[in-house]
């Protein structure tokens, strides 16, 4: 495709080069080959200008960057945000794409929520997949691995690949990294998701007013004129929400509400039951039970943003309600993964934020008649000002909190481990060691009891160091779990004997 097509679709005025065959995009040089379109990118780890000159030796045919790069031998197109402009033009490379695309965002619930769309959508009929956290799910419950948002040339590509495999629906997450970094920018978004909103990402986002401005991006930039906007209202982010109702209507957007103080959709009531809980709401002035088969209030906040999602985009009201009663627990999001030899469930989720954790902590709280027992650690070279808030958490809502290490990466992990345990109290145990944390916790457990893993949820290793000096480690806390309550079983089978 030539050059000067893309741009023209793209709104992108070109002064010279407009002949120029394109023959894919790349943002890594080493991916370049003859015909590409190079992003030329200022990160905080690597500054891609510098490697101007090795993309067009190999072949790119132009340059996306600043005004003031050096690009010589190739089309330099100059803008002051060259991610924006990168994304716009690759999207009108990568087609065809699915014709119904929703985003999801907020701090916690993204990848649940993304799920149950794409869960609602296929038991609806569709040809629906998602893209997140998880990686990307197709139809027939494949999973490739990835990141939350990955690069704009990724996410592009495989819109592009599933379209092209029939898929129809897809709803992704959009994170504040990448809503910030215009790693989803260029299609057509017919409805966006807010779930939530609390501390995290101050590592990276200079403070909860900058952090909100990235997430509020997918209203006021991202979605197509007219999308309807699904806003979680109710509990005690209402502020938030408030907020982005404010963000959405001010962009003349459909503002759908749901939750205790919902318009579209109204939760009436909740209660817990032994495999989840029975949820009340109100419709379109009727009322209606629905036995939703997963546990906690924030799995029921989830569940209703993705089913006014699925509505919002034309799927039928009682068919999305009835689909709520079949969907399947989400990969690491209190997913069981073990029944203790004393007969005690573990779980594991991936809260990794005071307010996920005492969520998570809640959401298993209606049942447990004896102890509830929480691991968890917190990552390092991020947030760290939210650790000592989480020990608060975790020693305020369990009866014993057992800290241990997370994804250390390039930090001291007793450092890590003393931050969150200036924040507990006396019952709390430090054990760093994940896997021996894990174990003891298990050997703690009685009949009665409950163990939460929270932290790393789906994740299937542990990241140790940083930089040159950075590995993964294999670790995933569900195997982990089994492979500690069998050890268990057979030393409490050896002592019978």
């Amino acid at each position: 495709m030539k050059l000067g097509v893309l741009a023209e679709r793209a709104g992108i005025v070109l002064e010279q080069g407009g002949d120029k065959n394109v023959t894919g995009f790349a943002i890594d040089h080493r991916k370049v080959a003859p015909g590409t379109v190079f992003g030329a990118f200022r990160g905080t780890a690597f500054d891609a200008e510098t490697v101007i000159p090795d993309a067009i030796s190999a072949g790119a045919v132009a340059v996306v960057t600043r005004t003031q790069a050096k690009v010589d031998g190739a089309i330099h197109i100059a803008a002051d945000e060259p991610r924006r402009i990168f994304a716009q033009l690759a999207a009108k490379f990568f087609t065809p794409v699915p014709e119904h695309i929703v985003a999801v965002t907020g701090t916690n619930g993204k990848t649940s929520t993304v799920e149950m769309v794409r869960q609602i959508w296929r038991m609806c009929g569709e040809r629906a997949a998602s893209i997140g956290t998880l990686g990307v799910t197709t139809p027939d419950e494949s999973v490739s691995t990835g990141l939350t948002t990955p690069d704009i040339v990724t996410f592009l590509s495989n819109m592009s690949g599933l379209a092209r495999e029939g898929v129809t629906h897809v709803a992704y997450e959009a994170s504040s990294h990448g809503l910030s970094q215009f790693r989803n920018e260029g299609l057509g978004v017919e409805a966006a998701g807010f779930t939530n909103f609390s501390r995290d990402h101050l590592d990276y986002h200079r403070d909860m007013e900058d952090y909100f401005a990235a997430k509020m991006r997918l209203f006021d930039e991202v979605v197509d004129p007219g999308a309807a906007a699904i806003i979680w209202h109710g509990g005690e982010d209402s502020e938030w929400a408030r907020r982005a109702t404010e963000h959405a209507q001010d962009r003349a957007l459909r503002v759908l509400t749901v939750g205790e103080q919902g318009d579209f959709i109204r939760l009436l009531a909740r209660t817990p039951t032994q495999l989840g809980q029975s949820i009340e709401i109100e419709f379109d002035g009727s009322r209606q039970m629905v036995n939703l088969p997963l546990i906690g209030a924030y799995q029921a906040s989830n569940a209703l943003v993705a089913a006014g999602i699925a509505i919002a985009t034309g799927s039928v009201a009682g068919q999305v309600f009835d689909a709520l009663g079949r969907l399947q627990p989400v990969r690491g999001r209190l997913e069981r993964a073990v029944i203790t030899p004393q007969g005690a469930p573990a779980s594991v989720d991936y809260a990794h934020t005071p307010d996920a954790l005492e969520a998570a902590i809640e959401a298993l709280s209606p049942h447990v008649t004896g102890k509830m027992i929480c691991v968890f650690g917190a990552g390092g070279d991020r947030d760290q000002g939210k650790r000592k808030s989480m020990g608060e958490v975790a020693s305020s809502k369990a009866d014993l909190v057992i800290v241990t290490d997370d994804n250390p990466r390039g930090e001291d992990p007793v450092a890590i481990r003393s931050e969150i345990l200036a924040g507990v109290g006396e019952n709390a145990r430090e054990i760093g060691d994940r896997r021996g944390a894990i174990l003891a916790a298990i050997e703690a457990a009685g009949r009665d009891d409950i163990i939460l893993i929270a932290g790393k949820g789906h994740e299937k290793g542990q990241i140790i160091g940083a930089g040159d000096n950075m590995r993964v480690l294999p670790f995933d806390d569900v195997e982990v779990a089994r492979e500690c309550a069998a050890q268990v079983a057979r030393q409490t089978a050896g002592g019978a004997v």
